[in-house]
């Protein structure tokens, strides 16, 4: 074990006398250096982290962005390339802001599909779970901001369609459209108020990050058990245990991260129609957003009529639903075990899960026309999009409460000591 840290009393007198007044010192011993953790977390627990790190250099890049930016319709584009082409090292930060929204949502999904796995929505972590999804969202929509503040064909077009759903609501969809657009059509109003709130919804994240930090210390982080702590045995200080393994992986994120922006800052996540100044009479062949959006797209665009709601307005509802079905899992899955690791059948629901989500993402990459096997696509994508929410709505209700789980361990100890005993 580590030696323990020195006390907040015994450190440098200045340090003292701002704590006596501001106890920041304190607060950072106990939370960050002393906070007792699980002591068998997985690689999979640094993903946390590493959204957090990511959200720090988006934050810092895109300030440095904004001081070059202008919001105008008439010179957002060139402005852009001003920046890749003139500023001292605006093309670094454009690139590392660009393509670092494809890494954060990376790590985002990786680390919610994680809690899904291990079951870190359960109680008493439903609010941490929900701060979870309503990180997800504001993180839809500043991305969906970001990305038609270049001003190229797909930004436009992109901000077009989009808006344009809202239409579908009845009776005020045409005021709501109208006054996003800040007119009647996409133009210049409506890239200022899109750069306001990019710039404005990252502090609105951070805020909500703080309160999920807030809520993950009140009852401590999950493990791959799925088992509370059932003493001091069984956890470890965050510091330097998880400090050191949460900076190995850094290190790791960051080479894949370098090398797309070094070597393939345009190949990899950028739609080539972006590069091209947005032109209101010139519609592109194909308007496709970037991939983490698509399978959302997908059930949008999948979606037939039901009843009496027209396609549109049921493809909006369901989009909608996707996500707001993620605010009610904590109540959705009726089993007493956390972890998929002792749950032999939801282990296999979920791979399905996430199978069924890279289908609905290849789905809304494609045309509405292609024909694949015979069927027209959007038939795999309303298959998918019925799988989804049955696995939510039905089967997670029914599993948890016919499923037989494994036996659990005893505790954290006892499984980490077996672990080393049998190898």
């Amino acid at each position: 074990m580590a030696a323990p840290a020195a006390p907040v009393s015994a450190q440098h007198p200045l340090v003292r006398w701002i704590d006596h007044r501001l106890p920041v010192f304190s607060f950072m011993q106990k939370e960050l250096h002393d906070y007792p953790t699980p002591k068998n977390l997985s690689y999979w627990w640094n993903f946390g982290s590493l959204a957090g790190i990511t959200l720090v250099i988006m934050i810092a890049s895109g300030v440095m962005l904004a001081m070059n930016y202008v919001a105008n319709a008439d010179m957002a584009f060139e402005s852009v390339e001003r920046i890749t082409r003139e500023v001292d090292y605006g093309w670094l930060l454009r690139y590392v802001h660009m393509n670092g929204a494809s890494m954060f949502f990376i790590v985002v999904y990786i680390h919610m599909f994680r809690g899904l796995y291990y079951g870190s929505y359960k109680a008493p972590r439903e609010l941490l779970w929900m701060l979870g999804v309503v990180i997800l969202l504001l993180m839809m929509a500043t991305a969906f901001m970001g990305y038609v503040l270049p001003w190229g064909q797909m930004s436009y077009w992109g901000a077009t369609v989009i808006t344009n759903l809202f239409s579908a609501i009845p009776w005020i969809g045409s005021k709501i459209v109208t006054w996003l657009w800040g007119g009647f059509s996409v133009g210049n109003p409506t890239l200022n108020r899109f750069f306001s709130l990019h710039y404005l919804l990252p502090f609105v994240i951070v805020g909500v990050v703080g309160l999920h930090l807030i809520a993950l210390h009140q009852h401590g982080s999950n493990n791959p058990l799925g088992i509370d702590k059932k003493g001091p045995q069984d956890a470890i200080p965050f510091h330097p245990y998880y400090t050191i393994k949460d900076s190995f992986g850094l290190a790791v994120f960051l080479i894949p991260y370098a090398i797309i922006v070094f070597f393939y800052p345009t190949g990899v996540f950028a739609e080539a129609d972006n590069f091209i100044p947005a032109n209101p009479l010139s519609t592109p062949a194909e308007i496709v957003p970037e991939w983490y959006f698509l399978p959302f797209y997908a059930i949008l665009r999948s979606t037939p009529d039901i009843l009496f709601i027209p396609a549109k307005l049921a493809g909006v509802i369901l989009m909608f639903g996707s996500i707001a079905v993620q605010f009610v899992l904590p109540w959705l899955d009726t089993s007493p075990v956390r972890s998929a690791r002792f749950r032999p059948v939801y282990k296999w629901l979920f791979w399905i899960l996430l199978a069924d989500m890279i289908m609905l993402g290849w789905v809304g990459h494609n045309r509405p026309d292609r024909i694949v096997a015979g069927f027209q696509i959007t038939t795999f994508g309303w298959i998918g999009t019925l799988w989804y929410f049955f696995h939510f709505l039905i089967l997670m209700p029914l599993v948890g409460k016919f499923e037989r789980p494994l036996p659990l361990p005893t505790s954290i100890s006892q499984a980490v000591l077996a672990a080393k005993e049998a190898k």
